[in-house]
């Protein structure tokens, strides 16, 4: 686990920087949802944009199931850090794209755990593809806000989250959240530190309405209990006990073609050559 979270933000913000001098991208775009991942992203990427003078631009990109407190957070952090910030509400685009690109429309079990999901990933491609247009006539790129935690379990979509960069993506998320305080608690602006404050406090929702949070999903307790179980789980020499048939181990191994994406096969094994 992170020992210093003062080095480990000036590691983030260094190399950001140097990936965007020598890129010579002219900005950088940020889906910001109200949740503490992307609300990180952000107050992360503030200094860096600042000192290249190029545009933060963030978008909080509501549809159809976007709660008030989700809007509000997400508000606050776009006003606060992002130097180009718009809401954005795509529910009338979604309406459309979901009754013209899911099969058999009508006859879908609307309350079933699985077209819920289903539709979570029409909204979340959605909204990427709208951060990604913004990015191209912006000639910048898109910032990834999914955190390690996340990767491990799978709790993302496929062409609907994964940016061309990303901060936190080797970040558990107990660290998201400590590293969330750490960075509030150095901030002389008090609206701009209870802003991330308040998503560090907030229930976690992936902003899909497929559950209350994201835990619900998960099946765990706690995020602490989450990354205790996969750090066990990557440590192949220490025995899972309990935890071997946990919701959270399954998932990671159900969700391991999500991380291989895409896969393609080996050419050796195309051609029958030898190593």
């Amino acid at each position: 686990m992170i020992t210093s979270y003062n080095k480990a933000v000036e590691n983030i913000r260094t190399q950001l920087y140097n990936y965007l001098n020598n890129s010579k991208l002219n900005s950088l775009v940020v889906g910001v949802s109200g949740g503490i991942d992307s609300a990180l992203t952000v107050v992360l990427a503030k200094p860096v944009c600042d000192k290249l003078n190029i545009p933060l631009i963030g978008r909080s990109i509501t549809i159809v199931t976007n709660k008030p407190d989700e809007i509000s957070r997400a508000r606050n952090i776009g006003t606060n850090f992002c130097s180009d910030f718009k809401e954005i509400d795509l529910s009338e685009n979604f309406n459309i794209v979901a009754k013209t690109a899911i099969e058999d429309f009508d006859n879908e079990n609307k309350n079933s755990f699985d077209y819920k999901i289903r539709l979570g990933n029409i909204k979340a491609r959605l909204r990427m593809m709208y951060l990604y247009d913004l990015a191209g006539k912006n000639k910048g790129m898109v910032l990834s806000t999914d955190n390690y935690t996340e990767l491990l379990l799978g709790f993302w979509t496929l062409h609907g989250d994964v940016g061309d960069y990303g901060m936190i993506q080797n970040i558990w998320k107990t660290e998201v959240y400590e590293m969330s305080e750490y960075l509030a608690s150095k901030m002389k602006n008090n609206d701009m530190a209870n802003a991330l404050l308040d998503c560090v406090s907030a229930v976690a929702t992936d902003g899909l309405g497929i559950t209350n949070s994201d835990l619900d999903q998960i099946g765990a307790s706690s995020y602490k209990e989450v990354d205790q179980i996969l750090i066990k789980l990557l440590d192949s020499e220490k025995e899972l006990g309990e935890y071997k048939n946990h919701k959270v181990v399954l998932r990671k191994i159900n969700s391991e073609f999500k991380r291989n994406n895409p896969y393609n096969i080996p050419r050796k094994l195309i051609t029958g050559e030898s190593l």
